[in-house]
């Protein structure tokens, strides 16, 4: 299973929300370059590199800091946040993103998903499927669709998507362990699916538990942040693998 830190961007900085809530910032680190860097140091070869100020405007943002780290490091980059036109797509793989994360564009405007899907490949565009009570949230998390998220992730698996960063939204930021019984579901219901837990871990004992369901991988922030899990645990786990 990989292990993928968080990077949320706000304003260049590193922060973090609880539950999706721009209420809740707090500031990790001025300069997400130093914590990128901190990540690779420990052996660490992906990142999850979020723009919460694109999500918010709808049009990518923060693309230099982006550009900063894809040059800086060697972290192969999943990038997303503000996403919705060809040109943010452009511009996040022109900057140096391995693979972009569609939201609310595939809720909102199916047809140019889809012709992102079959134009870059389903290696290079990942389904952001976060949901508040199995239903897909949009826009930053500020709305509810009233899409279910099984048979919203079955139809996108149909259309040639493989990889899924799902994110149960109550979870977020909690601290409070992630939502098994909701992968395991997702997994048992989308055969092959490279499933990618988000939201909740707080310890490191959840991580072979997230394996052992069978996600392909996991995506880590506050807990990291907040001294819960550390990076060395972290190294030692990925060079155990």
């Amino acid at each position: 299973m990989r292990i993928i830190p968080a990077i949320d961007i706000i304003d260049g900085k590193c922060v973090r929300l609880s539950k999706g809530d721009y209420n809740t910032k707090i500031i990790y680190n001025e300069n997400p370059l130093e914590v990128a860097k901190e990540f690779e140091a420990h052996g660490i070869e992906y990142l999850h590199l979020v723009d919460l100020d694109g999500a918010k405007s709808s049009k990518i943002v923060n693309y230099k800091i982006l550009e900063q780290i894809a040059s800086q490091t060697k972290l192969k980059i999943d990038f997303g946040g503000g996403l919705k036109a060809d040109s943010d797509l452009k511009i996040a793989f022109e900057s140096g993103a391995n693979q972009i994360t569609g939201g609310s564009i595939a809720v909102k405007n199916r047809a140019i998903f889809e012709k992102w899907i079959a134009e870059y490949g389903a290696d290079k565009i990942i389904l952001g499927a976060d949901a508040n009570n199995e239903k897909v949230a949009v826009s930053g998390w500020l709305e509810d669709s009233n899409e279910d998220l099984v048979p919203f992730i079955q139809n996108y698996q149909s259309k040639g998507i493989e990889y899924v960063i799902c994110t149960d939204i109550a979870k977020d930021g909690m601290l409070e362990g992630p939502s098994f019984d909701l992968y395991a579901k997702i997994l048992a219901a989308a055969n092959g699916l490279k499933l990618i837990a988000s939201g909740g871990i707080s310890t490191f004992d959840e991580l072979p538990k997230l394996a052992e369901i069978g996600c392909e991988g996991t995506i880590i922030g506050k807990a990291i942040y907040e001294g819960r899990i550390s990076l060395k645990q972290l190294e030692n786990y990925i060079i155990s693998l």
